[in-house]
């Protein structure tokens, strides 16, 4: 039996800026729409909403597979 491993990327298909939130969204079966309205809340209430986004493009990996 073969067990399909999911991996998280930033999306292609489903981007505003760089592709995270979009990512995000398909690997937690979530709506981005969702973590995009969280990210802006912790950019402005938390501060670090910003910084977060930048690490995350930066680590996550591109999907190539569309």
């Amino acid at each position: 039996m073969t067990e399909q491993v999911k991996k998280l990327y930033r999306s292609t298909k489903n981007r505003v800026l760089g592709g995270v939130c979009g990512g995000l969204g398909e690997y937690l079966n979530v709506d981005p729409v969702l973590l995009r309205v969280l990210w802006a809340v912790f950019f402005f209430f938390g501060g670090m909403g910003l910084l977060a986004y930048i690490i995350a493009w930066i680590i996550m990996p591109e999907d190539t597979s569309s």
